[in-house]
């Protein structure tokens, strides 16, 4: 028996990702290129779904295959990881074709003396596995996230809310597209500009006439409310959607040359000819770039608002508070007295959040009384998109005065 494409696709990412450190999506974008559509969506959900529920799956196949998962070998260990998968969260996938493909997998890898063992686990899952994890007690182990994530929530939003942010970001997000000129295809939010569809338009996109671009990330950019004859300073601009939403003159910065080379690629595409592009360190900025009138500081963070588009990312999420805060006072180093800062992080954790903002020591404008229906639970002076509550990436909005 053959092994489907499909499958082939998947089994190489998860195991690029968890053997080499790789990228889900970069790896998938590379393995899946010359699937069919079809294929290459059940390959990405196969891939994704695995990687995203992998401590689940390693503790189902643990139980049942009285095996610790990190003492098999690298392509058993992908391989299982991805017939489990199946065979826990697919009911529209036979049972027989994730168990023999799973064992072909391990075959085609040349390990001949572990198909026995791969075949006899695979029917222990197929027998229990899904009643083992539906038997688990609600929290990070059967949702499948790090301990820490289900901590930082519970501690900023409760018990019943973390349960609801995991499970809410277990499923895929929302496919939401900016629409920068003519018409679409699309259902109206409430983000102005903002459309839901059911797919992204690929001939929009490369023609610049849409921008794929969450409710939570293009508030973000709506909050920084630059006009005509404005100077902004974007400090952390890739890939662009945010900077290509402001008006005004705006300066884009970029530390990364190749991120830099296709902010300024993006740019153009969308007809964003007020942006220009600055291959530089935002923390060592050249001196001439100062006196703007406003500046947005999107800046890098552990990303726990964003984890369901991206399944690798709740196992190598790292807090960046002491950065973030670095940030926030490079950019308060070239706005005018009297000007404006919008710091925005796509997480939902306080400490890069709230007490950043709290330690920089700037005014706080309310960006609630303008965005209501976003406002912060707790902080109603700040905005905060939940996953569990608005349908959209998590962001965390803040927009800051400098005193005149």
């Amino acid at each position: 028996m053959s092994v489907t494409p499909a499958r082939r696709v998947a089994y190489d990412v998860v195991l690029r990702v968890f053997e080499e450190g790789a990228y889900a999506d970069r790896a998938f974008a590379t393995a899946g290129a010359r699937l069919d559509p079809r294929e290459r969506a059940f390959a990405q959900q196969l891939a994704y779904g695995t990687v995203q529920r992998v401590r689940a799956l390693d503790h189902g196949i643990e139980t049942l295959a009285r095996r610790p998962v990190a003492k098999l070998d690298p392509p058993v260990r992908a391989a299982l990881r991805l017939g489990a998968y199946q065979l826990a969260y697919l009911s529209g996938v036979a049972r027989h074709a994730a168990v023999n493909e799973t064992v072909e997998l391990v075959r085609a890898a040349r390990l001949e003396r572990a198909v026995a063992f791969t075949n006899a686990v695979m029917r222990r899952l197929t027998v229990g596995l899904r009643d083992l994890l539906d038997g688990l007690p609600d929290g990070p182990l059967k949702l499948s996230y790090p301990d820490w994530v289900a901590d930082v929530w519970e501690r900023d939003f409760g018990h019943e809310a973390a349960l609801a942010l995991m499970r809410a970001q277990n499923e895929p997000p929302e496919t939401v597209v900016r629409l920068v000129r003519g018409e679409i295809d699309g259902e109206p939010t409430d983000v102005p500009g903002a459309y839901r569809v059911e797919r992204v338009d690929e001939r929009a996109l490369a023609e610049g006439r849409i921008w794929p671009q969450s409710r939570g990330s293009q508030l973000a950019g709506l909050a920084v409310g630059s006009t005509a004859g404005e100077r902004t300073l974007d400090l952390c601009a890739a890939p662009g959607g945010k900077a290509t939403q402001l008006a005004g003159e705006v300066v884009a910065v970029e530390k990364h040359e190749g991120r830099a080379r296709e902010l300024a690629e993006n740019a153009a595409r969308l007809g964003a000819t007020n942006v220009r592009v600055v291959h530089a360190d935002a923390l060592e900025l050249p001196a001439e770039l100062t006196g703007f009138d406003r500046a947005l500081v999107d800046a890098p963070c552990s990303g726990l608002g964003v984890l369901n588009g991206r399944p690798d990312l709740r196992w190598r999420s790292e807090p960046l508070p002491d950065l973030q805060l670095a940030l926030l006072r490079a950019a308060a180093e070239r706005v005018k007295p009297g000007g404006t800062i919008v710091y925005s992080v796509c997480t939902l954790n306080a400490d890069e959040s709230e007490a950043v903002v709290d330690a920089s020591g700037l005014e706080v404008t309310d960006l609630g009384a303008e965005w209501p229906g976003f406002r912060h639970p707790a902080r109603p002076e700040f905005l905060l998109t939940l996953p569990h509550v608005h349908g959209t990436s998590g962001f965390f909005v803040a927009r800051l005065r400098l005193r005149a």
